[in-house]
């Protein structure tokens, strides 16, 4: 792969998105699902969810995080009327309960993994907890990996397990002034890597340390090819998102550079100016939705749900879904279909009186 696209501008990509937000008391349609050749069915799986912030699917839940504190569980495409947990986060605008993924052996041992923004003497801090839960209801939760700077703004806090086995977490930033992400004593604006424990794995590249690589400034999304590249899509300020394909040990340049410029740093396959704010990724690998392109993308700013190719670049985007206003996060489920949840109470967007929304997309 070239590792040196760079795209510096995105009016094609903005362009895609085939609603305009114009007022708060708007609805806001569902597009009609078309495809070029067999209808693309959107369902709507759950309504009026509070800020959600990331989605995890098992045969037959879909788990979703809201920042306020909340797990939410969809069981056989109903939204339960109880949360499957409760907790206490900082109230901050970007921080809270986070990102959320399952134990690649969760149909037997039923461990929840979540990142989790909470306030110390006055401190802002971030952990992660493994939950144990039986027929949604919490059995156990235990801290497995704490003291993670946290942040009015910018605690990343995307976590998945890669297809090593291994946990994997994007740390942000505790401010763009920051030179915390590129202090290897430092867990700000990482990537980290963890065993189920929450220990640190012993093949890791830096000896005794849970970094993977640095120089990060806010993750948002994470997925792996299936060649085992590692894909993270992390936001910029205002402008020059990025896709990386990460590297062990390697250093990503935050804050000293943006997308690309110095050899000391690893350029980033594609550079977004302006921002699209980009959420989730995954590489899809299910055989039930014909697309051109094996990336999808989910976009805040551009109000789109994308497919892509990294190493085609902006030339190969295109638009899956829009209409539902800001799109926070995707996941592939088991049986090929697509989970997206919107993120138009997160106080950027404008939500409507049944927003946010789950949505399933499957043929």
């Amino acid at each position: 792969m070239d590792k040196k696209i760079q795209i510096t501008a995105i009016v094609i990509a903005i362009a895609f998105s085939a609603f305009v937000l114009t007022s708060p008391s708007d609805p806001i349609p569902l597009p009609k699902p078309t495809s070029n050749s067999e209808s693309d069915f959107v369902t709507i799986l759950a309504e009026n969810l509070d800020k959600p912030r990331a989605i995890a699917a098992s045969d037959n839940r879909i788990f979703v995080t809201e920042k306020d504190g909340f797990i939410r569980v969809i069981e056989d495409n109903t939204l339960l009327e109880s949360p499957l947990a409760v907790f206490r986060p900082a109230d901050v605008f970007d921080g809270g309960l986070l990102g959320i993924t399952l134990h690649p052996n969760f149909s037997k041992n039923h461990y929840i993994y979540v990142f989790l923004t909470y306030e110390e003497d006055k401190n802002l801090w971030n952990k992660i907890l493994r939950i144990t839960e039986s027929k949604n209801k919490l059995q156990d939760a235990e801290t497995i990996f704490d003291k993670i700077p946290g942040s009015s703004f910018t605690n990343g806090g995307f976590i998945k397990f890669g297809p090593d086995g291994k946990l994997y977490v994007g740390t942000g930033t505790v401010s763009d002034s920051s030179h915390l992400p590129q202090d290897l004593e430092s867990l700000s604006g990482k990537i980290l890597r963890l065993n189920d424990d929450g220990t640190i794995p012993n093949d890791n590249p830096f000896s005794e340390s849970p970094v993977y690589s640095l120089g990060h400034r806010n993750p948002q999304g994470m997925t792996w090819d299936d060649n085992g590249n590692m894909f993270v899509a992390e936001f910029g300020p205002e402008k020059n998102d990025e896709i990386n394909l990460i590297q062990p040990g390697k250093n990503y340049g935050w804050p000293e550079q943006e997308c690309t410029g110095d050899v000391i740093f690893e350029d980033a396959i594609l550079c977004y100016d302006p921002s699209i704010e980009p959420g989730g990724i995954l590489f899809y690998s299910g055989d039930k939705l014909d697309f051109e392109f094996p990336f999808i993308m989910a976009s805040m700013r551009s109000t789109n749900l994308y497919q892509l190719d990294f190493e085609e670049g902006l030339s190969s985007q295109k638009s899956i879904l829009s209409g539902i206003g800001r799109v926070r996060d995707v996941i592939q489920g088991h049986d090929g279909s697509l989970y997206v949840i919107t993120s138009n109470t997160d106080g950027k967007g404008f939500p409507d009186r049944m927003d946010d929304k789950l949505l399933r997309i499957l043929k």
